[in-house]
């Protein structure tokens, strides 16, 4: 095996365990893992946007947002919810009126606000996912299902990718990629359920769970194009390099911060 290719699978390993722990034994665990999650992979975005003009002040107040933000469901049937996210706008534009007058000033406020939403709003749906009906089941079925999509899409890309999927966004996905992402996330989310329902019987039919199969692999391959854009419009390779063979937290959160609120309202809506 190579190298490369050994630190990746040595690392998805890893995470695997850390997300199948934090699945488990439900809360406070999979919401530390989450926040912690997103505080990263927040910071990666910030650095990556905000650095180059010293914005560190900006990250910092960024950092507190997301966590305010992600974390919601602790606390947003108090009704604070609104408050918080009025704080969060009326602070940052005080804020931007205290600082010299410059060109950029709403371009890195823009950048700011909308990471604190990017990551933490999303990421916030998998906590709510995890308070509802079966949500233990759930998250296990949808995080598991977009690691496979995911898995599915990397090894079919490298073994059969000819055609480009988004050559001007990412130049090494391709169609046969994200079919093979499709297929993967068709047969794992059944075979999941499967598993799953040996266990506890869950109420939702075979067809259901193809859609959600299906939903989830197209929008974890959207969340991973809508980073790649990210990562073109800022110039860089990766988010970071805290993961070896994969990169930054937020070049793995991608496939997840999509499929999080997705998911949630398919539950809801349809499901449950």
């Amino acid at each position: 095996m190579k190298p490369a290719l050994k630190q990746r699978v040595t690392t998805s390993v890893v995470i695997f365990f850390m997300v199948f722990f934090a699945i488990w034994f439900g809360n406070p665990w999979l919401s530390i893992l989450i926040a912690v999650a997103a505080a990263v992979g927040a910071f990666e975005f910030y650095r990556t946007a905000l650095i180059p003009n010293k914005e560190l002040p900006s990250i910092c107040l960024g950092l507190i947002w997301t966590l305010a933000l992600v974390l919601r469901p602790h606390y947003q049937g108090t009704g604070a919810l609104p408050l918080v996210i009025t704080l969060i706008l009326v602070i940052s534009l005080v804020w931007l009126l205290c600082q010299p007058p410059r060109q950029d000033a709403f371009h890195n406020w823009a950048w700011t606000i909308a990471g604190a939403f990017y990551i933490g709003w999303m990421l916030g749906y998998w906590i709510d996912l995890n308070t509802l009906v079966y949500g233990r089941e759930l998250v296990c079925l949808a995080i598991l299902t977009t690691f496979i999509n995911d898995i599915g899409a990397f090894c079919t890309g490298k073994i059969k990718g000819k055609h480009a999927l988004a050559p001007s966004l990412s130049p090494g996905k391709t169609w046969e990629g994200a079919i093979g992402g499709l297929l993967s996330a068709l047969i794992g989310a059944v075979v999941v359920f499967a598993v799953i329902n040996s266990f506890t019987p869950l109420p939702f039919t075979y067809s259901q769970v193809l859609l959600l199969g299906c939903l989830i692999s197209i929008f974890a391959q959207t969340g991973d194009l809508v980073e790649s854009l990210l990562k073109r419009n800022t110039k860089v390779k990766d988010s970071g390099k805290l993961l070896p063979g994969h990169g930054g937290v937020l070049d793995r959160l991608d496939s997840i911060i999509f499929v999080g609120p997705v998911i949630y309202y398919y539950a809801t809506w349809i499901l449950l």
